[in-house]
């Protein structure tokens, strides 16, 4: 329903079923004529509601005279409002008749309309019919040029980002003799802002100061936002202080603009620096400010001060509140840290504070989900994008993609691509390496290999990324040739290797092996002046100490202490392990001392590396002392760093603390292991604790048929010294029924066992199974039961003996073959 707009104006309403309107009455009069009304609709069964802004514009009253007899008796002629002109133009095609529409307004005859008109349109933001209705209104009689036509022309063109349509207007109205004003070289040089134009934009600059023309405010911060929008960060500071040394003091506005600057030129320490010195200005921030300095927070992983931030945003009394690109910073800070449940947390916090989500608050979630591998969750999020009214984008393709490979799908991470063709959205490079690495991650180096020929056909060219995944998926499949052909395709194709794609061609190599093409990669670093960080070194040491070069390890390690790059707890462990096992304790020791002076606080990796160095040297009373000290700093044990503590307990006379730890273990559900029991069962040796080593079969009958065969030898030998020998052969013939592996060395254990005492008898079986089962008796076994019978068994079972013997030897391919059974 049309409205006529006033100056003074009283709001009457009238309430129909489902329907709610605001009318407004007012005296008429030329001054009301350009002040703006509003309308209200609500539609309270539908629960929707819409309010809207109305110019009437000057009517057919308000034209000159002779217009009106020329149009008073044409009934095409309409006196229609600013607003209605509007309205009925953004409904036409831009390739419809706007002419024709224009042409049968009364409003045309009054110069006045054409700045209200423009204006209207071009904050509807529909270009093609403003340059329509602009090209009509110049071709008018009384149309006069103006600087805010232009100007408005201006803005819109470089909202657009048509920067030569908006320099080409800034020419024209020269030529209309209509001279360009500040507002007309800001609006130019937001154009080339926009498009990252910068130079031209400081050109655009020194035309306004040459012609006269003092800058504003508005003009620094287009100039600033250009700079710093292009990553000329310098530059966006240089402009700042000119800004400053002139006069003209930086608002809240210059400061967003400067702080995002630095933000876009990865200078986040500087945004944080240039937030300290604004608040010393007594500007007070908005949302958008303290939006970037969570984001430079979180870039930065100072975690805690970034969530300080948030939690004041969300006071009460706060003067800024958080928006959605505050709730999506903290999710992405949550995902950094792999804390899902409080990305979800923050997420429902935003939706309970009735903020919508965007497309990028999804894709944080999902990115959260898919760097954890949670797919299912993954999808959950990716199919409430498309039922809250959002088209999936590339990033949410690649996120729910990446999330399939990292949880070994690889075969649903290609569905997820397909599917991403098959919607019209072309795969960039993030795809197709993420792609690659689902693949490699998971073996299928033959798949990944096939992804990069794919990505070259369809006119993506591979990155180092790509070859850095490729190598990585070569290591893992331990293929040394692939290795070499990837790093042959990268030269190829004129990829040069980075520090990040050198370290996973040295590790992929280090992983199978071969440690001279290691050092190959290493020496061509320093001959290519390509970085190496402490990762390149921490490779290296780690996989010396893995192939027992613990000279090479120590070598690498003082060359990063040169560099004085950081020291992370792995290098430290592997150097202690490399010392070590050359025997150089005091050297272990002092590097675990320099460990805990610079603050890195070792783990149960470095100590149990400092225990072994202990037991390796016979240093039982330091072990015991670290151990002491692992306990004092609440350093939670494994199954690795027990079995290093038993075994220097009970090569250290400590027998007893040995099934004190285990007790400990049972109590903290850590795992058992060969070593472990291995230890338990010398432990109870020493001790001469028959009774709780026997009790140690029903811990182990459970793991018989992948036990090793040196612990089930330790352990029969362990039932033979204790005299226990129907248990220990009892044990053997369940070993026999597991399928555990039976050696020579454990028949041999049986037999001296049974000799010790006087089991003639059941030595003779024992030959008898070791013939069945492939395995032949050394001589040594025949002489030991033979001087038995001679010395111990007197004349007549030392007559059986021989004669069993005789039969065992003269016969051994037709002895029964029965085994022994349970």
């Amino acid at each position: 329903m049309a409205t006529v707009p006033h100056a003074n104006f009283k709001l009457t309403g009238t309430v129909e079923r489902g329907r709610s309107e605001a009318q407004i009455l007012c005296k008429k009069n030329n001054e009301s004529a350009f002040k703006e009304t509003k309308q209200g609709f609500v539609d309270y069964d539908r629960g929707d509601h819409e309010v809207s802004t109305k110019l009437s514009g000057l009517r057919k009253e308000d034209i000159p005279k002779r217009y009106r007899l020329r149009v008073g008796a044409n009934r095409f002629q309409k006196d229609w409002t600013v607003s209605e002109v509007v309205e009925m133009l953004l409904k036409l095609n831009h390739l419809d008749d706007v002419e024709g529409l224009l042409n049968r307004w009364v409003g045309r005859f009054a110069r006045k309309n054409f700045p209200i008109l423009i204006r209207e349109l071009s904050q509807r933001g529909s270009i093609e019919h403003c340059n329509r209705v602009f090209r009509w209104m110049k071709n008018q009689k009384n149309y006069c040029a103006r600087n805010d036509i232009y100007n408005m022309m201006i803005r819109l063109h470089a909202r657009h980002n048509r920067t030569d349509q908006a320099r080409g207007l800034f020419f024209e109205m020269q030529e209309w003799r209509c001279k360009p004003d500040v507002e007309t070289f800001n609006a130019l040089i937001n154009a080339h802002g926009r498009v990252g134009q910068w130079r031209w934009a400081m050109n655009i600059m020194e035309d306004m100061l040459r012609a006269a023309i003092p800058p504003s405010r508005s003009t620094y911060n287009n100039l600033i936002n250009a700079c710093g929008s292009s990553g000329n960060w310098k530059e966006a500071l240089n402009v700042c202080k000119k800004m400053t040394d002139n006069g003209i003091g930086p608002d809240l506005v210059t400061h967003n603009i400067v702080l995002s600057a630095l933000k876009s030129g990865f200078q986040y320490s500087k945004a944080l620096s240039y937030f300290e010195l604004m608040k010393g200005t007594h500007i007070r921030p908005d949302t958008i400010t303290l939006n970037i300095v969570i984001h430079c927070l979180v870039k930065l992983k100072q975690y805690e001060k970034a969530i300080d931030i948030f939690h004041s945003m969300r006071e009460k009394r706060s003067e800024c509140h958080p928006d959605v690109v505050t709730f999506t910073s903290i999710i992405h800070l949550y995902a950094a840290c792999g804390q899902v449940e409080n990305c979800e947390a923050v997420f429902n916090m935003m939706l309970a504070e009735g903020l919508k989500p965007n497309i990028v608050s999804y894709n944080a979630l999902i990115g959260a989900y898919a760097a954890c591998g949670m797919d299912n969750k993954a999808l959950l999020v990716f199919n409430e994008i498309k039922q809250s009214g959002f088209r999936p984008d590339i990033v949410s393709y690649t996120s729910l993609l990446n999330a399939y490979g990292r949880s070994q799908k690889p075969q649903k991470s290609r569905k997820v691509f397909d599917m991403l063709k098959r919607n019209n959205l072309k795969p960039n490079l993030v795809s197709y390496n993420a792609l690659i690495d689902a693949y490699g991650s998971n073996g299928l180096l033959a798949d990944a290999v096939e992804v990069l020929r794919e990505m070259e056909q369809d006119g993506v060219q591979p990155n180092v990324v790509s070859i850095c995944t490729l190598l990585a998926a070569c290591g893992r499949c331990s293929q040394k040739v692939k290795i070499d052909t990837v790093l042959s395709a990268a030269e190829m194709r004129g990829i040069k290797l980075n520090t990040v794609a050198y370290n996973s061609a040295i590790g992929s190599y280090m992983n199978v092996g071969e440690f001279e093409n290691a050092m190959n990669l290493y020496k061509s670093m320093g001959k290519k002046k390509v970085k190496l960080d402490s990762v390149t070194y921490t490779i290296l040491i780690s996989g010396c100490c893995k192939m027992s070069k613990y000279g090479e390890a120590v070598f690498f390690w003082e060359e990063m202490k040169q560099r004085k790059l950081p020291l992370s707890k792995e290098v430290y462990s592997s150097v202690i392990c490399a010392y070590s096992k050359q025997g150089q304790l005091t050297e272990a020791e002092s590097t675990f001392n320099l460990m805990k002076e610079s603050g890195c606080y070792p783990d149960v990796v470095t100590y149990t590396a400092m225990l072994n160095a202990y037991s390796a040297a016979e240093n039982w009373e330091k072990a015991y002392k670290l151990y002491e000290e692992m306990k004092s700093n609440d350093i939670r044990l494994d199954t690795i760093a027990c079995a290093a503590l038993m075994r220097a307990f009970n090569e250290g006379g400590q027998p007893g603390m040995v099934l004190n730890l285990a007790e400990s273990m049972r109590q903290q559900e850590i795992p058992f292991t060969d070593a472990i029991f291995f230890e338990m069962v010398s432990a109870c040796s020493i001790q001469r604790d028959w009774k709780t080593g026997v009790e140690l079969i029903k811990y182990i009958e459970p793991s018989l048929p992948v036990v090793s065969a040196g612990l089930m030898n330790q352990f029969l030998h362990f039932l033979g010294k204790s005299g226990k020998t129907e248990t220990m052969i009892k044990l053997f013939y369940k070993m026999l029924a597991a399928g555990a592996n039976v050696n020579f060395n454990t028949y041999s254990i049986l037999l001296k066992n049974l000799l010790s005492v006087g089991n003639w008898r059941k030595y003779i079986e024992v030959l008898q199974w070791m013939e069945d089962a492939g395995v032949h008796p050394s001589n040594e076994m025949y002489l030991d039961i033979s001087y038995f019978a001679q010395r111990s068994c007197g004349a007549e079972n030392a007559a059986v003996i021989k004669e069993r013997l005789e039969s065992l030897r003269r016969k051994p391919g037709h002895l029964r073959k029965a085994k022994p059974t349970v």
